[in-house]
């Protein structure tokens, strides 16, 4: 159930500023319903049941906290909700991690996740054991930032942690809206195809056995890159410290409009768990 929405100050006068809408915090605990490997490096899977009813999720960057049961036991501890928000008991604390609702069917009562394995953390673990039956926690999202479909074009940037954002992003978009899309994955195994109806200009760039965050490559296609013509949202999402350069190289090289660039650091080389905006 959404609680609030609550507008940008500038929206009134502005048909191109992002609405943020915050959304109820609810935990729940649905069960795998079936496991597909998309790619050598991306795992797809779809979670059911009656607990995923009035789940919400507007914006398609938005993130779920997964819940994971313990490697050992195979027990799921999902905590409690106060009123400061999640309470854990006992000392009892699942492993968590965030990521992007890919899809989620609400008649059918199905959310289905996108898991990059390109790591060895408890959620790759997870994911790459995961057999229909099985039971995660789910928490969220807490809010949703709904980029307008109102600007002359779009551009989305992004490494395999990203696309399941970028794939939902190209799905919503216009029919014939410009779209420039640079994505970073391993090799070319590991490219997806896109449904979109908007006029894309896609690049992939291969790390080609690299290590992720270790390469400047998707920066060195972004500097190459011709940007959409006009007034353009750029969105950008991969490890930190590169995030922060390629909305640096926009605003600072490329003349994007700061509050039309968003770059979000989906993880950090070296660090088990990070989650960081770079919008200022």
């Amino acid at each position: 159930m959404t609680t609030s929405n609550t507008l940008d100050s500038n929206t009134a006068v502005d048909p191109r500023a992002s609405q943020r809408v915050r959304h109820e915090l609810r935990l729940r605990q649905p069960t795998v319903k079936s496991v597909e490997r998309l790619s050598p490096n991306m795992i797809r899977i779809v979670l059911q049941g009656d607990d995923l009813k009035g789940f919400t999720s507007l914006g398609f960057d938005d993130h779920v906290k997964l819940m994971l049961p313990d490697p050992a036991t195979g027990i799921l501890s999902v905590p409690s909700v106060g009123p400061d928000g999640i309470r854990h008991s006992d000392g009892a604390r699942p492993a968590m991690r965030d990521y992007t609702p890919r899809s989620f069917d609400a008649q059918a009562g199905l959310l289905t996740l996108d898991f990059a394995v390109h790591d060895a953390g408890p959620a790759t673990q997870w994911a790459e054991q995961a057999r229909p039956g099985q039971k995660v926690g789910i928490g969220g999202p807490r809010g949703s930032m709904i980029i307008p479909m109102a600007f002359d074009g779009y551009l989305l940037v992004g490494d395999d942690t990203a696309l399941p954002a970028i794939a939902r992003r190209l799905a919503e978009l216009p029919s014939g809206v410009p779209v420039v899309a640079i994505a970073e994955v391993d090799g070319p195994a590991d490219e997806l195809v896109f449904e979109t109806a908007a006029d894309l200009h896609l690049t992939w760039v291969h790390r080609q056995g690299a290590a992720p965050g270790t390469t400047t490559l998707l920066l060195d296609a972004l500097r190459k890159a011709t940007l959409p013509a006009g007034d353009f949202h750029a969105w950008v999402a991969c490890e930190t410290s590169a995030a922060k350069a390629m909305r640096a190289h926009l605003v600072g090289e490329r003349g994007a409009r700061p509050a039309w660039t968003k770059a979000a650091g989906y993880w950090r080389l070296g660090a088990a768990d990070s989650h960081e905006t770079h919008n200022d």
